[in-house]
């Protein structure tokens, strides 16, 4: 039903793409303000990667391998769709135009959805990953780990490694701060549990959550962002957890 409403809505999105994305209507600045809170431009990308599939049967995607995270496994490739007359201008928002969206596909093998991840909480990750790998290489091993949140998993301990505290912003609820964890791995992430229970709480979804659900599929349904860098969360003990992959 959704694949027959995307095609009966096409012309419209035409329009609105020709709109959006033609550059001559406003400015860029204003442009790349605006698209970060609405997510007009998930809607204008949406149609032109349906139209690329029922032309090609093929999906607009960077290469990506097995190991590549979940949400970070189907960026779209924007050359593609300008190729084919599909999108005139990559959206000012995004990473190719200096933006901070990366644009990704998600349910890529059932019905392909166009999501958003932030860079900004991406590249914060990547950064203190490095930060936790030298402190891993300088001390024989051994992880700042501080106090355990879940089975396998702890916040990081930064006065062990003389660095400032950092979070990052959530793109769920604004001015809400996320803090990272590390597993016993060493592999950091960003702790969504506060926005997984926050969404749980507010649709009263207690009831219907299964065991082994990845609560990380709510946010993702709920809003135009992924969350970045970060592991699954399952329903443990009246809590979203998480849980190694």
């Amino acid at each position: 039903m959704k694949w027959k409403l995307r095609k009966a809505w096409a012309p419209i999105w035409m329009l609105t793409a020709f709109i959006l994305l033609s550059g001559c209507m406003y400015p860029k600045e204003q442009l790349k303000q605006n698209q970060v809170a609405s997510g007009e431009y998930v809607f204008v990308v949406q149609n032109a990667v349906d139209q690329f599939h029922t032309k090609t049967g093929v999906l607009p995607i960077k290469n990506s391998d097995q190991m590549t995270p979940l949400y970070e496994k189907y960026p779209i490739d924007f050359k593609k769709l300008k190729e084919r007359g599909l999108i005139s201008n990559i959206p000012a928002n995004a990473f190719e135009n200096g933006g901070t969206a990366i644009y990704v596909l998600v349910d890529a093998e059932t019905e392909p959805t166009v999501k958003m991840m932030d860079l900004t909480s991406f590249q914060l990750t990547v950064e203190l990953q490095k930060q936790v790998d030298e402190y891993k290489s300088k001390n024989n091993g051994k992880l700042p780990l501080g106090e355990a949140v879940a089975p396998s998993y702890f916040r990081i301990d930064f006065a062990q490694m003389n660095k400032k505290p950092i979070q990052a912003s959530s793109m769920y609820t604004r001015q809400v701060m996320l803090p990272f964890l590390i597993d016993e791995t060493g592999r950091v992430s960003i702790d969504y549990s506060e926005e997984i229970m926050r969404l749980i709480d507010k649709k009263s979804l207690q009831s219907s959550l299964k065991p082994n659900q990845d609560l990380r599929e709510l946010l993702v349904q709920e809003s135009y962002y992924v969350p970045a860098r970060t592991g699954p969360y399952h329903w443990l003990n009246g809590q979203p957890t998480p849980v190694l992959e």
